[in-house]
């Protein structure tokens, strides 16, 4: 069993693939290290298995963040820091995003596209840019080049629908424009490669992760890959990231994605 990180953060928590996710971290990942499992509404019914889960394991800690809030990260990011009593946060998981109805055209809605950006894009970047100060602590805190527990890396969940060359031919069945999802999830794309260049100075791995096509309420139960499938997958290739993995586009498998 391999170690990922010491100090774990994952947005998007309450269902889906974030949840699995937490779900495949805890297990590698025992106290004392801290797994900071994020959602919207952690006190609302739609988090009642993220409770159950943290009620299993004192090294998870639910934390209210909502990634449209610049307030909510704030508090979050200021939450964490005093849970980490002047520890580094090693590895940093961006997964909390939003799909819409509006696949066509003529479905198009200007605040649908705002949100949309929003959530699956600015969301992103400005819970790297409040955590920043814990990721930076934890690139310093060793000089190994692998992740082992030790090094600081950001995850960026995307999409192979996000990408320009590939988003259209690489699926199993015909998928409709979704301009909304799409667009945002390129904007992403790019946001990673940003990071992954001005952030390369101070030791801190920027990764986009696709996880699969996977069952989830927004995958659908078409969707050949299951949330478990998907985030045992996911944490495999993390644990093998190195400095040269920045900037690279890999999906759950750890195969790299045409842009």
């Amino acid at each position: 069993m391999f170690q990922v990180a010491r100090n774990i953060l994952v947005t998007g928590t309450n269902r889906g693939i974030g949840l699995g996710l937490v779900k495949e971290l805890v297990k590698l990942n025992p106290y004392p290290g801290h797994l900071f499992a994020t959602c919207r509404n952690p006190s609302r019914p739609e988090a009642k298995a993220l409770q159950n889960l943290a009620s299993q394991y004192d090294n998870i800690n639910i934390v209210q963040l909502d990634t449209t809030d610049l307030s909510s990260i704030k508090q979050a990011a200021s939450e964490v820091e005093s849970h980490l009593k002047g520890q580094g946060l090693n590895l940093l998981i961006n997964n909390a995003g939003r799909n819409s109805q509006a696949f066509l055209l003529e479905n198009v809605d200007q605040e649908d596209m705002l949100l949309s950006y929003k959530t699956n894009a600015v969301g992103p970047l400005l819970v790297v840019k409040e955590f920043l100060p814990l990721l930076k602590k934890a690139a310093k805190e060793t000089t190994q080049e692998n992740l082992g527990g030790s090094k600081a890396v950001v995850v960026n969940v995307s999409s192979v629908v996000g990408s320009i060359g590939q988003g259209f031919t690489s699926l199993i069945v015909p998928v409709p424009p979704m301009y909304q999802y799409r667009a945002s999830k390129t904007a992403l794309n790019m946001i990673n490669a940003c990071l992954a260049e001005e952030l390369k100075k101070d030791g801190i791995i920027c990764v986009l992760l696709h996880p699969g096509w996977v069952k989830t309420d927004m995958g659908t139960d078409l969707a050949p890959v299951t949330v478990e499938t998907s985030s045992k997958g996911m944490v495999k290739v993390i644990a093998g990231l190195d400095s040269s993995s920045s900037g690279t586009f890999l999906d759950w498998e750890g195969k790299k994605i045409v842009w």
